[in-house]
């Protein structure tokens, strides 16, 4: 989703999906999967970097907008990272896995 004043970093993120898919195609020949994981809100100190003293309310702002209500762990982002990189993964290629709390089907 595009955020107001985020411009670039989903401009970035667009980028992402594109190389991703491309990927997918160029080197599925040669054994490699391409995939990419599309992390919400996550309680990491970048947080408090940058939104410093409203860190609380803007914690509670992303909990609203998360459709489970909470933020997410770095554990759980890394657990999905994990899987798509583990032989679990060996048939997934292309795929942008969203571990957002449901915040992007909102």
């Amino acid at each position: 989703k595009g955020i107001p004043i985020y411009s670039t970093y989903s401009a970035t993120k667009a980028a992402l999906r594109s190389f991703v898919r491309t990927w997918t195609g160029e080197f599925a020949g040669k054994g490699i999967r391409t995939n990419m994981v599309s992390p919400g809100a996550t309680d990491t100190p970048i947080l408090e970097g940058q939104f410093g003293a409203n860190v609380d309310a803007m914690k509670d702002q992303f909990k609203a907008m998360t459709p489970m209500g909470r933020l997410g762990e770095p554990e759980e982002i890394a657990a999905a990272a994990a899987y798509l990189a583990s032989d679990d993964a060996s048939f997934v290629t292309g795929l942008e896995l969203y571990v957002d709390g449901g915040y992007i089907a909102r």
